[in-house]
C-alpha cells in the first residue's frame, strides 16, 4: 500500500473532524449537524462536506465505517485524525475572512429595483431579528465559557448584521 499523503488541516476539515469526535457520522448528517452547531458563524456546504471525506480518509485522518441505506457511508475519526486536528486547533490563526453572501448582495444592490431591494432588506431584516433571538437564548443558556464567548459573538454579529439592515433609508 502506498504512502498516504499528507494534507494540511483547512477550516472545512476542522469543522468535520471536530463534529467527528462524537462518534461516527454520514456525509448527510455531518452537513446537517454542521448547520445545527455551526451555521451562525461557519457554513459547511453539502458539496464542501463530500469533497472533503475522500481527501481526509486518504491522509489517513478518517477510515469508512459502516455503510447505510441508500449508499450512505459513515465515516470515523482515526488517531491521526484527532492529532490533526489538535495541531489545527494550538496552531492559532490568521485573521478571518468574511464570507456574508447579504453583505455581497447590499453592495451590489443597485442593480436591482426599488421594490426588490426593499423586499431584501425587509426580508433580510426579518431573518436576522429571529436570529437575534435565537442567539440571545443560546447565549443565555450556555455555562461552557468558552461556547458562552462563541454564543455572545453570535449576538453581536447578529446585533451588527440588524444594525447595518437597519441603516438602510426605506424607499
Amino acid at each position: 500500500m502506498p504512502p498516504r499523503k499528507p494534507v494540511a488541516v483547512n477550516a472545512t476539515s476542522a469543522a468535520l473532524l471536530g463534529l467527528l469526535h462524537s462518534g461516527p457520522m454520514t456525509g448527510g448528517q455531518l452537513v446537517s449537524t454542521a448547520a445545527e452547531r455551526y451555521g451562525s458563524f461557519f457554513s459547511v456546504t453539502r458539496s464542501q462536506v463530500y469533497r472533503e471525506l475522500p481527501v481526509l480518509v486518504d491522509a489517513g485522518l478518517l477510515r469508512p465505517g459502516k455503510q447505510g441505506p441508500r449508499a450512505s457511508q459513515q465515516y470515523a475519526i482515526t488517531a491521526a485524525g484527532r492529532r490533526a486536528f489538535t495541531a489545527w486547533l494550538a496552531g492559532g490563526g490568521a485573521g478571518d475572512a468574511l464570507r456574508s453572501p447579504l453583505v455581497l448582495r447590499l453592495l451590489h444592490a443597485g442593480s436591482l429595483g426599488e421594490e426588490q431591494r426593499a423586499e431584501l432588506v425587509r426580508t433580510s431584516r426579518e431573518v436576522y431579528s429571529a436570529r437575534l433571538d435565537a442567539a440571545r437564548a443560546a447565549a443565555r443558556g450556555e455555562p461552557d465559557p468558552y461556547r458562552k464567548a462563541v454564543a455572545d459573538f453570535v449576538v453581536a454579529h447578529t446585533r451588527a448584521m440588524v444594525k447595518l439592515l437597519d441603516a438602510i433609508p426605506a424607499g
